[in-house]
């Protein structure tokens, strides 16, 4: 558990550092990975291809984790990200469901995400 929890954090401090070098040491040659907004990649070619793309039109200012839950291959793992892509800043929180295979690398990644600010709409 700590070790894909640890997985986890470098890939999301990979983008704050748009590094990519961690890439091929977590994620399976066929990954397949889903956005929170429609895009999905297949393989690691087109997931380098897309962080090398997104890194130069935008920064990720913070990607925090606010918990990790564990079941079987599969952890949950609850987020708030920050950005400014093509000169506009958005945030939301998220969470991401990511399989890991017997050598701990991600084989599937799923995003999904809330749009900030919530409210209250019966207060």
């Amino acid at each position: 558990m700590i070790e894909r929890e640890q997985i986890i954090e470098n890939y999301f401090e990979s983008w704050i550092n748009k590094n990519n070098v961690i890439l091929r040491k977590i994620f399976d040659p066929n990954i397949i990975y889903s956005e929170c907004y429609g895009p999905e990649y297949h393989g690691l070619h087109a997931i380098e291809s897309w962080f090398e793309d997104w890194n130069k039109r935008g920064t990720v200012f913070v990607w925090s984790i606010k918990q990790f839950i564990h079941q079987g291959s599969l952890t949950a793992v609850e987020w708030y990200f920050k950005c400014e892509y093509e000169a506009e800043v958005g945030e939301f929180d998220g969470v991401s469901l990511i399989e890991f295979n017997n050598d701990n690398l991600i084989v599937n990644l799923k995003e999904f995400q809330s749009k900030i600010p919530h409210y209250y709409p019966y207060k």
